[in-house]
């Protein structure tokens, strides 16, 4: 099986997390995690293991 490494959901570029989850409860987990960290998340199924991408969040710099 090949994984792409990015996926393009709603025009935002995703990057898979490396990881193959065999049940949505693991995904759910790792997502949640994720999302604490300030990510955008999006799962994805292939050949009955879900798959985790993330993006994440831009924040605006401010110039001094």
């Amino acid at each position: 099986m090949t994984i792409l490494l990015a996926k393009k959901f709603e025009g935002k570029k995703f990057m898979w997390d490396g990881l193959t989850y065999q049940t949505e409860d693991q995904a759910q987990q790792a997502m949640e995690a994720y999302a604490k960290d300030g990510f955008e998340i999006q799962l994805f199924t292939e050949n009955d293991q879900y798959l985790v991408y993330t993006r994440r969040i831009a924040v605006a710099q401010t110039s001094e």
